[in-house]
């Protein structure tokens, strides 16, 4: 009986994990795409950096608190690793350091999308699991 209903509900999460993802993917973008609105409606340079900046806090909070917090496989690390790493170039190079131009006022609102982009492709090489906690977690973070 333990076996049947193990069996069910692993079955219900396979089954039910697309849709999941597929939200998760939805909301990780609305976050991103948030994130750009922001900034482009922002008039003050100083403000969009700190959207920016911001932004870049949160989602690497959220990583590193699923890196202490779940058991996750290698893939899985790499994965997050990869993200962080991505992410860590964009905030230096909107700070210009560690060999990056700095981001010049004028070009905020185009970083702010370029980011967006970048982001959403490098989300897309997550597991379901990775990016349903990034997703809660950001979304308690907020």
């Amino acid at each position: 009986m333990k076996a049947l209903i193990t069996l069910g509900s692993f079955f219900l999460i396979f089954v039910l994990a697309i849709p999941v993802n597929a939200n998760a993917n939805d909301e990780l973008k609305q976050y991103f795409n948030s994130v750009a609105s922001k900034v482009k409606a922002t008039e003050n340079a100083d403000e969009k950096r700190e959207i920016l900046n911001e932004s870049f806090q949160s989602l690497s909070n959220a990583l590193n608190k699923i890196l202490s917090s779940v058991l996750l496989s290698a893939d899985d690390l790499v994965g997050i690793e990869s993200f962080k790493a991505t992410l860590q170039e964009k905030q230096n190079e909107l700070e210009g350091i560690n060999g990056y131009q700095y981001v010049q006022d004028a070009q905020l609102n185009s970083f702010a999308d370029y980011v967006v982009q970048d982001m959403e492709q490098a989300s897309a090489l997550w597991t379901i699991l990775v990016v349903v906690l990034i997703v809660l977690i950001v979304l308690l973070i907020i």
